[in-house]
């Protein structure tokens, strides 16, 4: 009985309910349509991680253009750091709107021929009255000057504004950001209402060209020929040395550039540095009273130049060649093993591989022989500057596109990360990352003269975007800044208080594409919706360093088929150095016979419409081989002429 009941009682209670599980959110609207299934493992999470990432890029990419176009041929004046409200409120004023510095949008409305400002509606619905001039006339200076006095509530009150045809959108947005800036700093001068002041014509701030333009005087430097030292380091023909100076002081330049070669003063033995050719012509460039600068080169010239140049060549050092002989993995290696000796491999920075010194030894005790030697000309301040040698030609990069192991323009040349030196450190950096399979070069980059889209690694979405690619990399330009730092700290030891100089290429070709080739085989990590060249610039202003561009080819084109726009290329790297405050030159890496090449130089060293009057420190151009051996072509003589005072004048007008 006892247990029947229990079982009833039992009974009598419903069973408990089953917990509630979790629903999943369901999309709605578009996103139903387009969202992929949530991820139910941590192999689809990651996948969609990345995805979502690529998103992020592509984004990125459009919104990088965007703010690019904006500033080269809109002529607004963007923030480095523009987001979407400075984009708004710049197309805002372009189109006649006011925008005030707390984001408050309104129209001007125009009635009759008299323009005045409509601010928003007051809440306490208060009418505004407006001055307005019942004429068919434009507005004019007089006719601002008397203006009456308007009344307004407090909270809408704003400056009446005239509208210049002359006026470009920069100088409408300064106008603008005057009046927000005095408002904050004065604030309103009654409790209740206040009057509006009226502005005059001359009032307006608008791009001067005179003002704007004046002052901005561009030296200018002359690379002498490379031949006037032989390999004995003698100074060849000083006569002819001496009748060049007279033609380059003729023609008004401000001084000379000196390439001091490694192969020469330290040609025949370690520690052995002969001088003697270079006391001889710094006497000489003493006696016409010319500066000059000095190049440090650690790279070999001659067959790997696109002048054409028949000067003679100029090899690394001769005890250099013979020890590379036994360990050819002091020179730069591509992928199939082939050696280039145009100059030394970072993987001996600290290696003693030359004969018990490091790569960074040798350098540093080169430089600290050249300050020994002409301690008095930088006392004195003839010497101006010294550009340090980091690479290939002298350019801060790999020797990525070299002709003598058959290179060809276009071309996107190939990795130089292959001998057992810079491969030991790839491997141990895919250790530490914990991938150590990824300790090896891509074997998928096609060959020097291959286009992005024929291999596997950079064509779009190619290999170089995915996780062994992002990584390899960052390892590969990672191993260029670190060469850079190193060797100019040791340099600031030996050049202290000395303006340094160094020299970037500008590798335009492919630039357009997704991975910009070219520039990823030279070391600089720039390919879609990456800053390849601010992380080099940090280093360089760290160090306090001039940075010169280097045009290959001056040439400004931009091609469809080969993706190449070297103007909007000088352009990102000369705002990524202007953001970090490093003052900029340039040189030409060709002798220049066109007067549009000419008149692009000028244009691009002191813009008329840069509105912070930034312009280049100095400029650097080639003389044509070797100038005094060859005819004078006099019609080439007065484009050079014009060309140096259009850059000394005011006048930015070639």
């Amino acid at each position: 009985m006892n247990s029947k009941q229990t079982q009833s009682s039992d009974s009598d209670y419903p069973p408990p309910p089953n917990p509630p599980h979790p629903s999943q959110r369901r999309p709605r609207g578009f996103a139903s349509a387009s969202s992929p299934p949530p991820p139910n493992n941590r192999r689809e999470r990651e996948k969609e991680k990345e995805r979502t990432k690529l998103r992020e890029r592509h984004r990125r990419a459009i919104t990088s253009r965007m703010l690019s176009g904006l500033r080269q041929h809109g002529n607004f004046q963007l923030p480095a750091r523009a987001d979407m409200n400075d984009v708004l409120a710049a197309l805002a004023r372009e189109a006649g709107w006011v925008v005030e510095a707390d984001g408050t949008t309104y129209r001007p409305a125009t009635l009759g021929s008299a323009v005045a400002v409509i601010p928003p509606m007051s809440t306490s619905n208060q009418l505004v009255n407006f001055a307005v001039k019942p004429t068919g006339s434009p507005i004019s200076s007089s006719s601002l000057k008397s203006c009456d006095v308007i009344k307004a509530p407090l909270d809408v009150q704003t400056p009446l504004m005239p509208v210049d045809d002359g006026l470009s959108p920069a100088s409408l947005d300064s106008v603008v950001a005057s009046g927000d800036a005095k408002r904050m700093k004065y604030g309103n001068a009654g409790p209740t209402m206040d009057s509006l002041d009226c502005v005059r014509q001359d009032q307006i701030s608008t791009l001067n060209e005179d003002n704007f333009i004046g002052g901005q005087y561009i030296p200018i430097f002359a690379t002498l020929p490379m031949g006037i030292i032989n390999k004995y380091c003698e100074l060849i023909d000083p006569e002819a040395v001496k009748q060049e100076l007279r033609h380059l002081k003729a023609l008004n330049v401000d001084g000379v550039v000196v390439y001091c070669w490694w192969g020469i003063v330290e040609g025949w033995a370690p520690h052995k540095y002969d001088w003697s050719g270079y006391n001889d012509l710094f006497i000489i460039l003493k006696e016409f009273h010319l500066k000059f600068q000095v190049v440090l080169a650690f790279h070999e010239y001659g067959g790997n130049h696109l002048n054409g140049s028949a000067d003679m060549p100029i090899s690394l050092p001769k005890w250099v060649l013979e020890i590379g002989k036994e360990n050819p993995d002091i020179f730069f290696t591509d992928h199939e093993g082939r050696r280039n000796t145009e100059c030394l491999s970072w993987g001996i920075d600290r290696e003693r591989a030359l004969n018990g010194r490091t790569g960074l030894e040798v350098c540093f005790d080169f430089m600290r022989s050249f300050r020994t030697e002409f301690d008095v000309l930088f006392e004195e301040g003839t010497i101006s500057a010294v550009e340090i040698g980091m690479g290939a030609s002298g350019e801060l990069r790999y020797p990525s596109f070299p002709q003598k192991l058959g290179w060809r323009y276009p071309g996107i040349g190939e990795f130089q990360c292959y001998d057992q030196y810079m491969q030991k450190n790839l491997r141990h950096a895919a250790k530490l990352r914990g991938h150590a399979i990824w300790g090896r070069g891509p074997d998928n980059t096609g060959y020097y003269n291959s286009r992005p889209h024929e291999t596997g690694f950079f064509c779009d979405k190619g290999d170089y975007n995915n996780y062994y690619g992002r990584f390899f990399l960052k390892w590969y330009t990672g191993y260029l800044i670190n060469h850079i730092d190193q060797v100019l700290s040791l340099t600031r030891l030996a050049f202290e208080g000395i303006q340094l100089v160094i020299k970037i290429p500008l590798l335009y070709w492919w630039y357009k594409s997704a991975s910009h080739a070219a520039e990823l085989t030279a070391g600089f990590y720039n390919s879609t919706n990456r800053d390849g060249y601010s992380p080099v610039l940090e280093v360089l202003k760290r160090h306090g360093v001039t940075v010169k561009l280097v045009y290959c080819g001056l040439n400004s084109q931009v091609d469809g088929e080969l993706c190449a726009d070297s103007e909007v290329l000088c352009w990102q790297v000369m705002s990524s150095a202007r953001d970090l405050g490093l003052t900029i030159a340039a040189e030409a890496s060709l002798p220049c016979h066109d007067k549009d090449i000419y008149g692009r130089i000028v244009d691009m060293s002191k813009s008329r419409y840069d509105p912070d009057h930034r312009h280049l420190t100095f400029f650097t151009y080639q003389q044509p081989a070797p100038m005094f051996m060859q005819q004078r072509d006099e019609l080439h003589l007065s484009k050079l002429n014009n060309f140096i005072r259009c850059m000394h004048d005011s006048s930015p007008q070639f």
